[in-house]
């Protein structure tokens, strides 16, 4: 008797990374199936308490699938057996510590399967084999990408949860040339949200988790924002609430909220001064460390104090006018500046008093003076509807210029709706991209402008207090700020 062939075609990994976590991968339990049956696919979802650890089979005429999930808990699963135009039979079998599901599919039909991590599923679209169909035959090696469909990625396949009016989170899971890709997006209605910065601790230098900043703030979603320096620095320029709390002379690309509501892209630049007793000086940088014969500026953001040491001068100033003088780690006023200098520049203000004028004059160009919320990150990865990676213009560093990686981006459509996305890397579940192939992807889900944000391990997307993606440090990396979604 010929026994029929079977073909391993695919590995579910997320559990992997979660193990990475804990020290033990606790069994998970599967909750509930169910079936919707759309005028283009049929598509079977399993809930679970978690992520498993899961196989995908194909017989050798690809008209039977088998997904045997290991080590889950089935005690409360209700074995429905359903059935569609597009499926033809299912069966459910227990060996060992393996539950295998068994689906037997109407001729002409193929499948893709996808994962999410919070809230846990693990679906299959049932639909039709595309007119190519050796695109999609199974391969007879048994690798991460045998018997996937690999090419122009389609957003259409995409898993859509609608989880308010106007706010949808989106999986997307697909296959190119190096491998598997897991991205994950939310859109949301310009007229029923807005976009923040927030900062890690609530002040600058500071660094925090994505879920806690999400936390902090009550988010309906957040996402990783500003580069920053080890000690919480932010590293571009930065204004939150109409206040600027992070500088850089380098011209680089910015997103901002304009008081209208409306986004806009483009660089941006700081320049400013500060003039005090007849004597005007070039400020060094606002909210960050003090460089030597330099003039920083303080404001709130930074926390209560300046923490600088004892070899500067110190200028408090409230309502224009110098109301206290000090050497190092000075009260930032609520309502104020500390101008803090050091060296020549301490010298050239050496003549200054309690009580003298200060003129404090800051200037990012327009439409950036208006803006009343900034992130200065990128590079721009899209432009009026086109690719635009301006990452050599901008002398990023080639760590992030090249290479996949995970990648965390903010974009906006042409309706004006905000797109928030991260794609994982560095992972088997997800290899990464490019900045030109996640420009790419961005657009095709809609982004007409887009701006590239902090990647690597700082990736990450919370989506309701959830961590929807899999950051590639195994776990959260604290970050200077993130961008936060928020109800009007």
């Amino acid at each position: 008797m010929k026994l029929g062939i079977w073909k391993k075609i695919s590995i579910g990994t997320v559990a992997m990374v979660f193990a990475l976590q804990t020290a033990a991968l606790a069994a998970a339990n599967l909750q509930g199936v169910r079936c919707h049956s759309g005028s283009e696919h049929d598509r079977i979802v399993f809930d679970l308490s978690e992520t498993p650890l899961y196989d995908v089979r194909t017989s050798d005429d690809g008209q039977t699938i088998t997904i045997d999930f290991t080590d889950v808990a089935t005690r409360h699963f209700r074995k429905v057996p359903f059935h569609s135009s597009r499926i033809e039979s299912v069966s459910y079998a227990l060996k060992q510590d393996h539950f295998l599901v068994t689906m037997k599919l109407k001729s002409g039909l193929t499948y893709k399967v996808a994962n999410l991590h919070k809230p846990a599923r693990v679906f299959i679209d049932v639909l039709p084999k595309p007119s190519n169909s050796s695109a999609a035959k199974p391969s007879s090696q048994p690798s991460a990408q045998a018997g996937k469909k690999t090419g122009t990625p389609d957003p259409k396949d995409a898993y859509e949860e609608e989880l308010a009016p106007g706010l949808t989170k989106k999986t997307y899971v697909y296959w190119d040339d190096a491998g598997k890709v897991t991205a994950y997006f939310v859109e949301a209605d310009k007229n029923l949200y807005t976009v923040r910065p927030a900062l890690g601790g609530g002040q600058i230098p500071g660094r925090e988790t994505v879920s806690g900043i999400s936390d902090r703030y009550q988010a309906v979603a957040a996402v990783n924002a500003s580069y920053f320096n080890w000690n919480g620095d932010l590293l571009g320029v930065t204004k939150i609430d109409g206040n600027i709390v992070g500088t850089t002379y380098i011209t680089r690309s910015a997103f901002g909220i304009l008081p209208d509501g409306r986004s806009v892209f483009g660089k941006v630049s700081y320049s400013g001064t500060v003039t005090m007793g007849g004597v005007t000086k070039p400020v060094g940088g606002v909210d960050c460390e003090r460089g030597a014969d330099s003039l920083t500026l303080y404001n709130r953001y930074y926390g209560k104090t300046t923490r600088t040491n004892e070899y500067g001068r110190e200028y408090i100033v409230r309502n224009g006018r110098v109301t206290a003088i000090g050497v190092g780690n000075s009260a930032i006023p609520a309502d104020g500046w500390v101008v803090s200098t050091h060296g020549a520049t301490m010298d050239a203000f050496a003549g200054v008093k309690v009580g003298d004028a200060v003129s404090i004059e800051q200037n990012l160009g327009s439409p950036w003076n208006e803006a009343v919320q900034i992130l200065g990150v990128g590079p721009r990865l899209l432009e009026n509807g086109r690719v635009h990676v301006t990452a050599a213009e901008e002398q990023f560093p080639g760590d992030i210029r090249y290479g996949d990686a995970p990648r965390s981006a903010v974009g906006v459509m042409a309706n004006g709706n905000y797109l928030i996305g991260v794609v994982d890397g560095r992972q088997k579940s997800s290899h990464g991209l490019t900045l030109t192939a996640w420009a790419q992807l961005l657009q095709k889900f809609g982004a007409v402008d887009a701006i590239n944000f902090d990647g690597g391990g700082s990736s990450e997307l919370v989506v309701g207090g959830q961590i929807v993606n899999a950051p590639s440090d195994g776990s959260e990396r604290p970050v200077g700020s993130a961008l936060i979604l928020v109800k009007k």
